[in-house]
């Protein structure tokens, strides 16, 4: 089989001392899917090792306003510290006292995005607090966003739909094919936005390989990226179930290596 290089695009990483906690805690709001690996960097460092991922696209997410200078540093210590493997994204809180000083600091750390994820921060997409923060990155950081979910109204395409048609210039990255436990319903409504890009995280062990390419051709396989959702499923197993679906060489390199580069200036 040839090998590919690969970006995983979307991996979760916590400090040590709360790691193991802090990954435990995201697979019980998932209902308890997946494998739950530890989340600590130097077990996501051994599992990209052994799945053949040669860089990985790093994040955590504040649940309030006070631990986001805390994590952005985090981050950026340990993209530093990482010899060229992860590329990292900031995170910010809608609850901030000041969201310009967030967005300078993450551009001075060197982070290339933000990672949000509305559900676990208890926001609504389209709530008026995150309106400054969409401006304060459109053409400037790509924001990866969780989105979607049966359970809950804060992250789904109602919410993401009115956000696209205002802030044209606003790159947004839809993870879990814009919509986790709602794929066909956030492709047939967010699949149209040519500024909205979606990642396979979470996603590929609740389809066939088929429905995934279908997926994929309908949001374009230049708009797609490969995700593992670290710490959440071992990423050999995710990188095997992506090879299951059919797709030509250029769709695959596109998708495992190409889009995430250019999006994110790897």
């Amino acid at each position: 089989m040839k090998k590919y290089k690969i970006i995983d695009a979307h991996c979760h990483i916590y400090p040590d001392k709360i790691a193991q906690k802090a990954a435990a805690a995201t697979c019980d709001f998932y209902e308890g899917l997946g494998s739950t690996l530890d989340g600590t960097v130097s077990t996501l460092l051994k599992e990209a090792e052994i799945a053949g991922i040669a860089h990985c696209i790093v994040q955590s997410v504040a649940t309030t306003p006070k631990q986001v200078s805390s994590i952005n540093n985090f981050i950026a210590n340990t993209v530093a510290e990482s010899e060229g493997k992860f590329t990292g994204l900031g995170t910010l809180h809608p609850d901030s006292e000041d969201v310009q000083a967030d967005v300078d600091e993450i551009i001075s750390l060197g982070l290339k995005g933000i990672k949000l994820h509305p559900d676990i921060q208890k926001f609504k997409i389209d709530d008026y607090r995150m309106l400054k923060i969409y401006e304060l990155c459109k053409g400037r950081l790509p924001i990866l966003i969780h989105t979607g979910d049966h359970r809950y109204d804060f992250s789904n395409p109602n919410r993401m739909m009115p956000i696209l048609d205002i802030y044209k210039d606003l790159t947004v990255i839809g993870a879990h094919f814009g919509g986790w436990s709602i794929w066909e319903e956030a492709t047939a409504e967010l699949s149209q936005y040519k500024n909205f890009y979606v990642d396979c995280s979470s996603s590929l062990y609740a389809m066939t390989p088929e429905k995934a390419k279908e997926l994929m051709q309908a949001y374009g396989t230049n708009r797609v990226l490969f995700g593992t959702d670290y710490p959440m499923w071992k990423p050999k197993e995710e990188v095997e179930r992506f090879m299951q679906i059919e797709l030509t060489e250029k769709e695959r390199e596109d998708i495992l290596y190409n889009n995430a580069a250019k999006l994110l200036n790897i």
